[in-house]
């Protein structure tokens, strides 16, 4: 079985501090543009996608992919004007070894605020043409389903995790998170209940391990209203372990929309999240040197005032960049972070000035040929999406300092 860890993605260079150099605006969006996701392809490509908006309500989600000139030109992956939008709810892209691509987007399933399903299309040609869309879910419930999460499992098979709310049409009914496989030729697996109650609104992320397994990580919740991280591992269509991240007893009432991001490099795994303490907020890192059966520390990423809205990326197995939202007096800014799994971090860079507003939506990063690529929604007028790429050279990590579970 082919998976993510047989793709050509990362190498075993370290990152230079002194050879970063920006693009920023690399691509011409609509300034009615928002909602960008990355993905580097299990293909070797590297996506981007996007949402943007016309006349009558119109959402239109278009692709690009990055090459030695820049980002190429647009294509549509599909079109209405019933879709259900949302700041931290975006639709994404994945693909197989062979260049099939699979996107997903939510659309409207009744007149109700939260009634959306999860709509998936397949292409079989790069993009060029793709399929009718279908449902991973098929409850028929005029529900919550969404926040996202697609895998390529095998050379012809996808694995689909999404939120489910069908059980809530019951009074004190729980959103569930779910999973399904979704094959080249349109043909849906059985469902999987992964975790019966859950934070309702966190984006979910996962990973393929090194021996082919599933793993996610998303928000869970218990009867006492904890919201720490969780995560699951699956095998043969079952729930093969599950287990909190890490302690952090965040009791919380309501979903605070701050999901986790993981990633996953030749037995490596890294989870970055946002989480609450005492009086104030933090970001949060831990990684795993054995596909997620134990963790190592847990090492504080953030400046001391994060919105969270987290990602990461490994660029080997011992190291990661992970990117958040740092509130900054009246604005925020997206900052990184460089950090080994042994604890030592680099100073945070800042790549621009941002609202914190919901319009600003969730910075995304991916590694691509030895560079660092950012997405985010510019939410000033004019706005619209914006991308910046920073070159990757050598670094010893000689400006790194030990990871506390403080800000220094």
């Amino acid at each position: 079985m082919k998976s993510l860890k047989n793709f050509p993605h990362r190498n075993e260079k370290t990152i230079s501090q002194n050879a970063c150099s920006v693009c920023v605006d690399c691509c011409s969006l609509l300034d009615e543009s928002r909602e960008p996701n990355l993905l580097h392809g299990s293909d070797g490509q590297l996506y981007l996608s996007w949402v943007d908006f016309g006349p009558r309500q119109t959402a239109t989600l278009r692709f690009s992919t990055w090459n030695e000139k820049g980002w190429s030109p647009a294509r549509t992956v599909a079109s209405g004007d019933n879709w259900f939008i949302n700041w931290a709810d975006f639709s994404s892209m994945s693909a197989l070894a062979d260049g099939t691509l699979v996107a997903h987007w939510l659309q409207m399933s009744s007149d109700g605020t939260y009634s959306y399903d999860v709509m998936l299309s397949l292409s079989l040609d790069r993009g060029r043409n793709w399929s009718k869309p279908l449902t991973p879910h098929r409850d028929g419930t005029h529900t919550e389903h969404g926040f996202v999460s697609i895998l390529p499992l095998d050379a012809s098979t996808f694995g689909v995790f999404w939120l489910d709310g069908r059980s809530k049409t019951v009074n004190g009914g729980d959103m569930a998170l779910r999973f399904t496989t979704l094959g080249r030729d349109g043909r849906l697996g059985k469902e999987l209940v992964v975790d019966q109650r859950v934070c309702e609104c966190c984006q979910t992320s996962a990973a393929v391990l090194a021996d082919g397994d599933p793993f996610v990580v998303y928000r869970d919740r218990s009867h006492k209203e904890v919201r720490d991280i969780g995560s699951a591992i699956l095998r043969n269509g079952q729930v093969a372990s599950s287990r909190t991240v890490y302690p952090d007893d965040w009791v919380i009432e309501g979903c605070p929309v701050n999901g986790p991001a993981t990633d996953q490099h030749q037995g490596t795994v890294v989870v970055a999240w946002y989480t609450y303490q005492g009086d104030h907020s933090e970001v949060r890192v831990r990684f795993s040197a054995n596909s997620a059966k134990d963790y190592g520390e847990m090492i504080r990423i953030d400046e001391g005032q994060p919105s969270g809205r987290v990602d990461v990326v490994l660029v080997d197995r011992n190291t990661a960049i992970v990117s958040w939202l740092e509130a900054n007096e009246s604005v925020g800014e997206i900052r990184w972070r460089v950090v080994s799994r042994t604890g030592l971090k680099q100073a945070s860079r800042t790549l621009t000035q941002t609202l914190t507003a919901r319009a600003s939506g969730f910075p995304r990063i991916e590694f691509f040929e030895g560079s660092l690529f950012f997405a985010w929604t510019d939410a000033a007028k004019p706005g619209g999406v914006k991308t910046a790429r920073f070159s990757l050279g050598h670094l010893k990590g000689s400006s790194a300092e030990p990871g506390q579970n403080s800000v220094n």
